[in-house]
């Protein structure tokens, strides 16, 4: 917990009107007050909310399409969702797709804090295993695509816009793309998992800041102590 004053100082809070309060009312208004004054841009030290907020979006969706996709492969012609699913998947998909653009145009023109580790080998890993995890991700959504146009027929996205077929001339792309889509989607759900230990492993044995980089920004006094404190 950081000291009242790490964001306003005394006399700020009396011009508040803050004099007696408790102190964890004032470590909750100081961290609001300090929240609004990191921007969204990713800083030296830490990520922004739009790195946070694409980052964990980009989970909830992959692990959700994953679980939607496997759950369709159970049903039966005659199911009430035989149609529904694959279309909310499909359409999900595309708009996650045009998510990933923006990601990666977002992580160059606001570049990533840098590796916390000191191992060399490690922080090559860490760069080696986000670079992976995107390739796969566009594998995943260009693979879906090529399924579901393999007949020439547009995708419908939720009825807001289509997204037209590209003739490519390639024999069997149904099944070919099909066979992509399910392996390389096993592998993402794969290292998304060895992603998360990773990042369990930064918290809880090399206690530093990784994890909770990607929960909230951090001010720059804030990290610069949490590192002395790792570094004890």
């Amino acid at each position: 917990m950081f000291a009242a004053s790490q964001w306003l100082p005394i006399e700020g809070w009396k011009e508040l009107g803050v004099h007696t309060a408790p102190n964890h009312i004032k470590h909750l208004l100081c961290w609001g007050i300090g929240t609004m004054s990191i921007t969204v841009r990713n800083q030296r030290h830490t990520y922004g909310w739009l790195s946070i907020a694409l980052h964990w979006i980009s989970a909830f969706v992959v692990i959700g399409l994953f679980a939607v996709g496997f759950y369709m492969t159970t049903l039966g012609y005659y199911d009430s969702l035989y149609r529904t699913l694959p279309h909310w998947h499909k359409s999900i998909g595309i708009l996650f797709g045009i998510l990933l653009v923006l990601r990666v145009a977002w992580r160059f023109y606001s570049k990533p804090p840098a590796v916390l580790s000191q191992h060399k080998l490690e922080a090559l890993a860490a760069h080696g295993g986000h670079l992976l995890l995107y390739v796969m991700m566009f594998v995943v959504v260009i693979s879906g695509y090529l399924i579901s146009t393999a007949d020439g027929r547009p995708i419908d996205v939720f009825s807001w816009f289509q997204i037209p077929a590209i003739e490519l001339g390639i024999d069997q792309q149904e099944d070919i793309a099909g066979l992509i889509h399910e392996y390389v989607a096993y592998g993402l759900i794969a290292l998304a998992i060895l992603h998360a230990l990773a990042a369990f492993k930064h918290y809880w044995i090399d206690k530093d800041r990784t994890l909770q980089r990607m929960l909230r920004p951090e001010s720059p006094q804030n990290a610069h102590q949490q590192e002395n404190t790792s570094h004890d």
